[in-house]
């Protein structure tokens, strides 16, 4: 009898153990603004346009503290221009994915940063009004600071910042001209979903 008790007194912790705890995956939609820094060391006086993007991230949490982010985006237009003038157009895709920590917060704010790795695709550069050309790919750095705001056990609301280190070669006429730093800062807000 003890140890029918027992187990039932453990069945029980253990169910309402795992109804209490929260699921492991957190999946976010996000507008985000990409603030250009465009620290130009050509010479040329290049500059690449700010936009606000669509923004999709998975989030997989390892414990209640650690999770990792995959940050996912479709292929995106820029325009650069040479002082102030629009000589051509880049697209680019940025897949991030970062290693976050998460406070304990409160019930009604849960902030987090994370630091991880940025891999940029450039593709269909057209700059031929200045006979230019990129690098097809760029590797950087990503940080990360971020609050989630919950709306009811799984919804939540976002605000995200990141900063992500990318930079490209500019050649012209073939010939390296040096290097343009965009290192966007990313502003973002939006929903998540936990399940």
């Amino acid at each position: 009898m003890k140890k029918l008790i027992a187990t039932t007194a453990v069945c029980a912790l253990l169910s309402g153990a795992a109804i209490a705890q929260e699921g492991p995956w957190l999946v976010r939609v996000r507008a985000v603004g990409l603030d250009m820094a465009n620290k130009d060391a050509t010479g040329l006086g290049l500059t690449v346009n700010n936009k606000t993007i669509p923004e999709v991230d998975a989030t997989y949490f390892f414990n209640k503290h650690v999770a990792a982010e995959l940050v996912l985006t479709v292929p995106q237009k820029q325009t650069v221009s040479s002082n102030g003038v629009s000589i051509g157009t880049f697209k680019h895709l940025p897949p991030t994915v970062t290693l976050q920590w998460h406070f304990d917060g409160s019930a009604d704010v849960k902030p987090y940063v994370g630091a991880g790795i940025n891999y940029t695709h450039i593709s269909k550069v057209d700059l031929t009004a200045a006979n230019a050309s990129l690098d097809s790919h760029s590797w950087g750095t990503a940080l990360q600071a971020g609050v989630d705001f919950p709306i009811d056990k799984n919804l939540s609301f976002n605000i995200d910042l990141k900063k992500v280190y990318l930079q490209s070669n500019v050649y012209v006429g073939g010939i390296d001209h040096g290097v343009l730093k965009l290192n966007p800062l990313l502003i973002g807000a939006g929903l998540g979903y936990r399940f």
